[in-house]
């Protein structure tokens, strides 16, 4: 009976806690917990023989003023031993069911670190990507606003001018039409179709107020190209019949990619190598389109004086893809994403910045075996008609030469595969020397004779000893009088009884 009055009463007294492990004052697995103090459960993670492990303790909190509250909040403290601790005071053994959510210590504190590192690296680029989307957004809105102004002052393009009209009346300086107008011809161009792509874009055949265009569309990532040809185009005096006709630039935005616009003239025919490929030539197709690609390098290659002068550029990309053919037979030349400029006036070579390289199949052999002086624009003209020379082979394997005619080809087709790569070209070109062949057929005609003549001398394997484009243009212009005076005496000679 006293037994059970002590018990009794020492339950009375507070409140009784599951312990694990247990004293020897307590009974029954319980302990009993000071006035106004609580029970816990505690969870550890230690060592044993090298392998961690769980430990659970459960017992009654020490009952010191203040103290409990602190106790029971010791996982916020980073601890050597990896702690969790739960307490209770809402009856009699609470804690015996309870076990502390794991606490992992200070070794997962890299791990915490690690993760709000990214969480700040996300938040970051999640600002960044929405500050560079509003200033895009911000300057399509600009062009449309600057658009919208030039409809209400009235500068609208009349409706009874054609392309040619307006560029004509523009500065004259061949950089196409005025740039206000430029900005409304992009907004106004329909897409017709696909005519040809490559490695820096698409081009299309379009439809501005009824006239035919060319549109080529440049990857975002071929930007340096596309701003490199249109500063290119932009250059005063650069209008000629030979360079392809520059009609207008823009960036035009469809809200989710930007879109890089080069607007030129178009030409039914294509590209010299398309024309090449379905059509056969005559003596006088060939002069005509020989003598017009060498007008159009001259007048690329040799800088014009004056106050309004055009600065000496070097093309560094000539081959039959780059050369269109317009409806007079005659050809005009394109793409100059790669041309470098001659600043005469401090004597340096303007060199894009744009990583694109030339076709190494009409590379030559100085670049191929970099020995090429880069900081000679005498060399990159040399280097434009070496590839030169090679279109006009190509021409000439089109041409009927005494009622025979060869299949198109291109230059080394027979000796390197069909998309070589340095090593490839360099052992041809540079090691072995080799260039493409010359028919028997063309040393029997007095013309072909001297076409011939100028096409070795412009592939030359020494830089120096090759032809200009000057002196080129003039050979090609003798060589068609004489033709057109051979042909005259002949058809007089035809028509005498």
């Amino acid at each position: 009976m006293i037994f059970l009055f002590i018990l009794c009463l020492d339950f009375s007294m507070g409140l009784r806690c599951y312990c694990s492990p247990c004293h020897e004052k307590d009974f029954n697995n319980t302990c009993l917990a000071p006035p106004n103090s609580m029970c816990f459960a505690v969870i550890r993670m230690v060592n044993e023989n090298g392998e961690r492990i769980h430990e659970l303790a459960y017992g009654c909190l020490p009952g010191f003023e203040g103290g409990t509250t602190m106790q029971c909040q010791i996982s916020l403290v980073p601890h050597s031993t990896p702690t969790a601790i739960e307490c209770c005071d809402d009856r009699d053994r609470c804690n015996e069911e309870t076990v502390p959510s794991q606490y992992t210590g200070p070794q997962n504190m890299t791990q915490v670190a690690l993760l709000l590192s990214l969480v700040v690296c996300f938040a970051v680029l999640v600002i960044t990507a929405t500050i560079f989307y509003l200033r895009f957004r911000k300057r399509d809105q600009d062009r449309e606003n600057m658009l919208q102004d030039i409809e209400k002052k009235g500068i609208l393009i009349p409706h009874d001018e054609t392309l040619s009209d307006m560029i004509d009346q523009s500065s004259g300086s061949g950089s196409g039409l005025p740039l206000l107008v430029q900005r409304t011809i992009a907004k106004q161009i329909q897409l017709v179709k696909s005519i040809g792509k490559g490695r820096y874009g698409e081009v299309y055949k379009a439809k501005w107020r009824g006239e035919n265009v060319a549109v080529k569309i440049f990857l975002t990532t071929e930007e340096a190209s596309w701003f490199r040809e249109t500063e290119l185009y932009q250059t005063v005096l650069l209008r000629h019949d030979n360079i392809l006709g520059f009609i207008a630039a823009d960036i035009k935005g469809t809200g989710s990619w930007t879109q890089l616009f080069l607007i030129t003239d178009y030409h039914d025919n294509g590209s010299l190598y398309d024309y090449l490929t379905e059509n056969t030539l005559d003596c006088h197709d060939m002069l005509l389109m020989s003598h017009s690609i060498a007008c159009g390098l001259s007048h690329l290659h040799n800088e014009i004086f004056g106050t309004r002068g055009k600065p000496a550029i070097a093309h560094r990309d000539i081959k039959t893809k780059n050369i269109l053919v317009k409806r007079d037979g005659s050809c005009c030349i394109a793409d100059l994403g790669l041309a470098v400029k001659y600043v005469s006036e401090t004597n340096e070579v303007d060199v894009a910045t744009n990583t694109r390289q030339g076709t190494k199949r009409y590379m030559p052999p100085e670049v191929l075996d970099e020995s090429i002086n880069v900081y000679s624009f005498d060399a990159y003209r040399q280097g434009d008609m070496y590839s030169f020379g090679l279109c006009v082979w190509e021409l000439a394997k089109r041409t009927i030469i005494g009622g025979v005619v060869e299949e198109q080809v291109i230059p080394y087709q027979d000796l390197v595969p069909s998309d070589p790569s340095f090593e490839d070209m360099k052992v041809v070109v540079c090691d072995n020397k080799q260039r493409p062949d010359i028919s028997e057929r063309w040393m029997q005609d007095d013309i072909m004779k001297v076409v011939t003549k100028v096409m070795t001398e412009c592939w030359s394997g020494n830089p120096a000893g090759r032809l200009t484009s000057l002196r080129v243009k003039k050979t090609l212009a003798k060589l068609e009088e004489i033709l057109q005076a051979t042909e005259k005496i002949e058809r007089l000679k035809a028509i005498q009884p």
